[in-house]
């Protein structure tokens, strides 16, 4: 009677470690990502297929945007720093502007390099049209991107986290974006590893 409680308790307390190791990521959506030649802040042309195979956070921002995006950036940067604590510097961080007419590569470069962006991991993306951004935007990430007039542009602010395989598949809010969530980030991108 013994040994079978000492068995079955043995047995309960392996399950229960067992099942707690190596959490495996639950997307919580899986858009495909439709490919894209862009050219980046040094004026180089950057593909979907540049990204294959890489874990990568995605936005839509703007530099001329004086509340939201710069502090979507900041958040963006802190979510690098947290994932660096936890020995992860190999993703990829995407910005793609949603004002290509104003944000040239050169204005994308000057906007990083003056919030101390390296641009090891980072990647800033224009040199298209309003309307290819917008469809961009609707079709992959099912997220805003509008031209009301030509000073104002509504986008949304989410981080959208895009698996290896070239699919959105989780967004946090990248403005509003709080350490419980920061942690949940690099939670979720050490489950996907």
């Amino acid at each position: 009677m013994i040994n079978r409680f000492i068995l079955a308790t043995t047995t309960i307390f392996l399950f229960l470690i067992v099942s707690g190791c190596g959490e495996k990521f639950e997307p919580a959506f899986s858009y495909e990502i439709d490919d894209f030649t862009f050219t980046n802040q040094d004026g180089e042309e950057v593909s979907k297929s540049d990204f294959e195979g890489k874990i990568w956070i995605a936005d839509f921002i703007f530099t001329s945007c004086d509340e939201e995006c710069p502090q979507m950036t900041y958040n963006k940067q802190k979510v690098e720093r947290a994932l660096q604590e936890e020995g992860i510097d190999d993703i990829e961080f995407v910005s793609f502007s949603v004002d290509p007419e104003k944000d040239s590569p050169e204005v994308l470069k000057e906007y990083g390099e003056v919030r101390g962006i390296t641009f090891d991991h980072w990647t800033f993306l224009t040199g298209y049209e309003f309307e290819t951004i917008e469809q961009f935007a609707r079709d992959s990430f099912k997220t805003q991107a509008d031209q009301l007039t030509d000073t104002d542009i509504v986008h949304g602010i989410s981080f959208f986290l895009v698996s290896p395989e070239g699919k959105a598949v989780k967004k946090y809010n990248g403005y509003l974006l709080q350490e419980e969530q920061i942690d949940e980030i690099v939670n979720d991108i050490e489950s996907m590893r």
